[in-house]
């Protein structure tokens, strides 16, 4: 009697709260135009950047956690598709407004449309850029703020200031991508930018007042470049990484890769006598080569007193990050169980037959399909669970609904990568010191209450090992953010639950209009075989591998003896057409 009496009480107290939620959600509304526009960021170099409604930097986008977003696209460039990715938002039923072209949707072309309509029950940290075609370090990427009313830090900071990471390159990406996906370059040297920058500029000024504590969420929107951030004669405490809240954790230095993002809170000191330089420093170690005259820092200050001078940066003598390892989720959710599927992507990198240098999970490089992924998953019937039909290298894995993945990363490259999945954030259960080879589980002791979050460093020939749930049914993309890596082939894709998407989940007329505009089609296997799923032939796939016993010092060989043999006859051809001294 007593247990019905609490049940019919508390029907009326869920009923008002779920009104009161309701009632504070709001529809925010964007009209963006996607258009060229000239900028020169660091004061070395003037030229063409993306920009939004005719200006740059984009607009940051700021909504409350329950707010449902609405981004009307045009694209106004004119010579080059796009889209939009909001990075580490979740997309909880609407994995078809997740922005990966030739993914989850068809490109934008110019002169075209697309809306991205969806909610957002994620606080935190985020930022939103383009996903065509490595374009998004020309200028389309934005800080993507979802404030929280009611976050476990609400009281204990008195304002929020965004400060944006990134690096910087004086050509457009059309010009170095072609010059990287080269067989001139069969290293596979990634391009150095030029410059690093804050809030898309440099030497910032953020003014503060004595004895106040501010929330400064931090986003590196780089193509390439980590940074290491610190703030001179201040110490912070990291509150969220991600999109994930954490416990405090104090450090005086933070190192954010490509893609990752930070929230940490600051206190002022008591006393305005002085300003401080806070640095942020691109990691040199993911350069092949730095370029004599590179500056790889940048400079703004905290201002205390707008009249007193800004000091020059103090020199450090090395960098000691906070390892983010160690980092306590708020809600110390425990590490999930033993997974029902745990797979090995081995990275490594290689050059195939047609000498370019290509990035590789499992000896499999990644080349978009003919009908994007998602649009395979939904109309393929009881296929969809078979990744056979999204194509051999799309690289795609199926998950069962609500299994717990597991997913072991061997980095077996000397470099670092940065590795982000749509969709999800997932637990750490795992990550090597560098050097340490592949994960070899017998010796290795797993945290009871892993770390979270979305982008993870995978060590230079090390390991990492990641842990999620299947919960949320879609298409995700899982690859490395430097954006090099990801136009060279450094991507899988995982297919979440189809038979439960088929049940569910419609296309916007607006997304396939767009397909059909291009010719594109938005049905069958990767192939666009509608009649027999499991015929590939006509797919899109890579390039041969090289013969056997063929090195990656061998095409290097090759490439030069080639060049040099250029040389060699350009050098004949003007001989024979230089005039002869004395005749005539």
């Amino acid at each position: 009697m007593m247990a019905s009496v609490q049940h019919q009480l508390l029907l009326p107290l869920l009923y008002i709260l779920l009104l009161s939620s309701s009632a504070l959600a709001k529809t925010v509304t964007y009209n963006f135009t996607a258009t060229w526009t000239t900028a020169n960021p660091d004061n070395l170099f003037s030229r063409k950047v993306i920009g939004i409604n005719g200006k740059w930097p984009i607009p940051q986008i700021d909504v409350d956690k329950g707010d449902r977003l609405i981004v009307h696209l045009y694209n106004g460039l004119g010579d080059q598709d796009t889209s939009l990715h909001f990075h580490g938002l979740f997309q909880n039923g609407t994995t078809f407004m997740d922005g990966p072209a030739m993914v989850t949707q068809c490109p934008v072309p110019p002169g075209k449309s697309i809306t991205y309509d969806f909610t957002i029950d994620q606080p935190g940290t985020y930022w939103y850029h383009s996903h065509v075609k490595g374009q998004y370090p020309d200028g389309i990427r934005g800080p993507f703020i979802v404030h929280d009313p009611e976050g476990p830090y609400k009281g204990q900071y008195d304002e929020e200031i965004v400060l944006s990471l990134s690096d910087w390159y004086h050509q457009q990406m059309t010009v170095l991508t072609k010059r990287f996906l080269s067989y001139t370059n069969p290293t596979g040297a990634e391009p150095v930018p030029q410059s690093a920058l804050m809030n898309d500029s440099q030497n910032v000024t953020v003014n503060v007042q004595p004895g106040k504590t501010y929330m400064l969420r931090i986003v590196n929107m780089a193509a390439f470049a980590a940074q290491y951030v610190w703030f001179e004669s201040h110490t912070f405490r990291v509150v969220e990484v991600d999109g994930i809240y954490t416990e405090p954790m104090e450090a005086e230095m933070l190192y954010l890769t490509a893609a990752q993002r930070v929230s940490v809170l600051l206190t002022t000191k008591n006393e305005t006598s002085t300003n401080y330089a806070f640095v942020g420093s691109m990691d040199e170690d993911l350069f092949d080569q730095v370029p004599p005259g590179l500056n790889p820092n940048v400079t703004g200050w905290l201002v205390y007193d707008s009249a007193a001078p800004k000091p020059a940066a103090q020199e450090i003598a090395e960098f000691n990050p906070l390892d983010d390892i160690n980092l306590v989720p708020y809600d110390k959710e425990p590490r999930l169980p033993p997974p029902d599927y745990s797979f090995t992507l081995n990275v490594m990198m290689d050059n195939l037959a047609d000498g370019v240098n290509y990035a590789f999970f499992n000896d499999i490089t990644y080349v978009r399909p003919k009908v994007p992924s998602l649009f395979t998953a939904l109309s393929t019937g009881e296929l969809a669970t078979n990744p056979a039909v999204y194509g051999e290298n799309t690289h795609s894995y199926v998950f069962n609904h609500l299994d717990v993945i597991e997913i072991v990363i061997n980095n077996q490259d000397p470099g670092k990568h940065p590795f982000h999945l749509h969709g999800h954030a997932f637990q750490v259960v795992h990550r090597s010191a560098e050097a340490a080879g592949d994960y070899d589980p017998s010796n290795s002791s797993l945290p009871d209450v892993p770390m979270k979050r979305d982008t993870i460093l995978a060590p230079p020939n090390g390991n990492v090992v990641i842990r999620f749930r299947a919960d949320n049914p879609g298409l995700w993309l899982f690859h490395c953010h430097l954006e090099w890596h990801l136009l060279s082939g450094l991507v899988t894709t995982f297919i979440e639950a189809p038979l439960e998407m088929q049940k569910n989940m419609t296309i916007p007329a607006d997304h396939l209009a767009l397909c059909e505009a291009q010719g594109i089609p938005t049905k069958g296997n990767a192939a666009g075989n509608t009649k027999d799923l499991l015929d590939l032939t006509g797919a899109n796939k890579s390039p041969d591998r090289l013969p056997k016993g063929f090195t990656k010092r061998g095409v290097i060989a090759l490439v030069f003896s080639v060049l040099s043999a250029f040389l060699g006859m350009g050098a004949i051809v003007w001989y024979g057409l230089a005039e002869i001294p004395g005749s005539g």
